[in-house]
């Protein structure tokens, strides 16, 4: 796919604004027509984010249709969690935003950086983006420097220091109870303090396993025997998405096995897999776990 930066003009994705989006294309309502301010309530800037988040998160397809994912969640009448009150529901909308690509940002951070460096400033990552872009086409680096910063504040809870709007991003930001970046700062020989940022691989315990198995069901690379170390850092494998570490995607592993007698982790002669028998619908293990 194409990679593509920018298009979010600057703001976060904001908790309400999936929903939101939703209902107003349920509505037949388009993000092109100049009644999109009135009826969603918000700047036209905003209108253009809430559209490029839609598409990112997978609730909308490139002709603004919504997706079957769309539906299940947002839906005023058998939506599964239309107001994301669920934090599995937060860990599926990041697992959609690393696989759809539609902002490539974040499928290169967690699929491709993350296997070099774990600990990183952002001008390390800038050079990382520019390089991959490169390989496509030229990007201007104010291009590049915005959709990273985007992409932080995303991630990361703010210091309650901040102006009133950034305060506001911080309670109604989707993604930052996910915990999956940290900042911290490290004085430079100069005496500056430097900003750092860190994505740790662990346990990750308000993971639900059944969104791990989704994620794994999902994934069309996938067959019927899957390697535990594709599972821990391969291609938008759980462990990559996630940042979970061995120990963390294990324990994930015991929990799906405990639970579907037709999906057999095995250990032989040093090589470990996840064996799925038979066919398992994924959406029946979604409904399994909005259900309990």
């Amino acid at each position: 796919m194409k990679f593509q930066f920018s298009g979010h003009d600057s703001f976060i994705c904001k908790h309400f604004w999936l929903k939101k989006g939703y209902d107003f294309i349920e509505q037949a309502g388009s993000f092109n027509d100049e009644s999109a301010v009135v009826d969603l309530g918000v700047g036209k800037n905003m209108v253009t984010s809430i559209s490029y988040w839609m598409k990112a998160f997978g609730i909308i397809d490139s002709s603004n249709k919504i997706t079957d994912i769309g539906h299940y969640l947002f839906n005023n009448r058998a939506g599964k969690d239309p107001y994301i009150e669920n934090i599995g529901t937060v860990w599926l909308l990041h697992y959609f935003l690393v696989k759809t690509e539609k902002a490539s940002l974040y499928s290169l951070f967690f699929n491709e950086f993350c296997r070099e460096r774990h600990e990183f400033t952002k001008d390390q990552l800038a050079k990382f983006i520019t390089k991959k872009a490169e390989e496509e086409h030229k990007i201007s680096a104010n291009t590049i420097q915005g959709d990273i910063a985007v992409f932080l504040r995303s991630y990361l809870t703010g210091d309650f220091k901040s102006s009133k709007a950034d305060l506001e991003d911080e309670f109604s930001n989707l993604l930052r109870d996910l915990e999956l970046i940290e900042s911290y700062q490290v004085e430079n020989s100069d005496g500056r303090n430097i900003e750092w940022y860190r994505v740790q691989n662990i346990k990750r315990t308000d993971l639900p396993a059944s969104i791990v198995l989704y994620s794994i069901l999902d994934n069309v690379a996938y067959g019927k025997s899957i390697p535990f170390r594709e599972l821990l850092t391969g291609y938008n494998s759980p462990g990559a998405i996630f940042a979970l570490n061995e120990e963390g995607l294990y324990q994930k592993i015991e929990d799906i096995t405990n639970t579907h007698k037709n999906i057999i982790y095995k250990e032989t002669a040093g090589v470990r897999e996840l064996q799925i028998k038979g066919n398992i619908n994924k959406e029946e293990i979604l409904n399994g776990y909005y259900q309990n």
